[in-house]
């Protein structure tokens, strides 16, 4: 039988959970190394980063504020932190529980970090990560169906509203008046026009999963400091069925031993299951 989180997150599409950062001085060794990230990506001294203006990769270099940081385990960045806290107990448990598989099934994918920009306010569009904004009911529906191998979710270090979603959009296509709100490339005046959006405030170390085939967008408040761990992982099981979503945003530095080495047992475990699957799917 599911558990209760399961079965929450299977009815909502999300859940927030606490305490998946094991100690205050963890947190505040993650938000220092925030900080240093975010103080190299804005001198332009990290080149990979999410660049406003831009919803999805490539995200280009056409304007110098950012809203993401991408890539804060790669091994040039010099913060284990990040794959230390990626890798940790607390958090695969919860991992494990919400996609129901055991950790040898766990596939390492994505660790980004959301900050605010410095000089415009920001907002993202209505979407659903990998089911078009054209796609008819029919294809919405049978995409719908096929995403149950991975689970995506926020961990803020500073309170966080930026989020809003649909509860319940993960396995429902959109009603027509919602297709008004996220077919446009254009994010919303305000996002609670759209049918049944909430907002989402997260507290400092409060994580909400949630999966990402929910209706969500996202507004950024340019005077508001924003810190907030934005990851994924996969189930083994699921195949090819994320490759083309999570192989996007340009992995091959993970391939590289200066990586991998630095990595513990269950990490290097992960990756050489992403590292599989990324070789399967070499067009994705």
């Amino acid at each position: 039988m599911p558990s209760e989180l399961k079965t929450l997150y299977e009815e909502q599409g999300f859940v927030i959970v606490p305490g998946l950062i094991p100690s205050s001085s963890h947190e505040q060794k993650l938000r220092e190394a925030c900080d240093r990230i975010v103080s190299l990506t804005r001198e332009g001294k990290w080149p990979h980063r999410r660049t406003v203006g831009k919803q999805f990769p490539p995200f280009g270099d056409d304007n110098p504020d950012s809203w993401g940081v991408q890539h804060v385990m790669h091994p040039e960045l010099g913060e284990p932190v990040f794959a230390e806290w990626y890798t940790s107990q607390k958090l695969l448990d919860v991992v494990v529980e919400l996609l129901e598989c055991g950790e040898e099934d766990l596939e390492m994918e994505l660790f980004n970090l959301l900050i605010n920009p410095i000089g415009h306010n920001f907002a993202l569009r209505w979407h659903r990560d990998d089911v078009s904004e054209k796609a008819s009911e029919e294809e919405e529906r049978e995409a719908l169906q096929k995403w149950h191998f991975g689970v995506q979710w926020n961990t803020a270090l500073y309170r966080d509203s930026c989020l809003y979603i649909v509860p319940g959009s993960h396995r429902t296509a959109r009603t027509p008046e919602q297709r008004k709100y996220s077919e446009t490339m254009e994010p919303p005046s305000n996002p609670l026009d759209m049918p049944g959006a909430v907002q989402l405030t997260l507290q400092p170390g409060e994580s909400v999963f949630y999966n990402s085939n929910i209706l969500h967008c996202a507004t950024y408040n340019c005077t508001e400091k924003r810190a907030t761990l934005h990851a994924t992982m996969g189930n083994v099981k699921g195949g090819s069925t994320r490759a083309r979503n999570i192989l996007q945003h340009g992995l091959d530095w993970m391939k590289e031993d200066a990586f991998h080495k630095r990595l513990n047992e269950k990490g290097k475990a992960m990756l050489n299951r992403l590292i599989e699957m990324k070789e399967k799917n070499v067009d994705a």
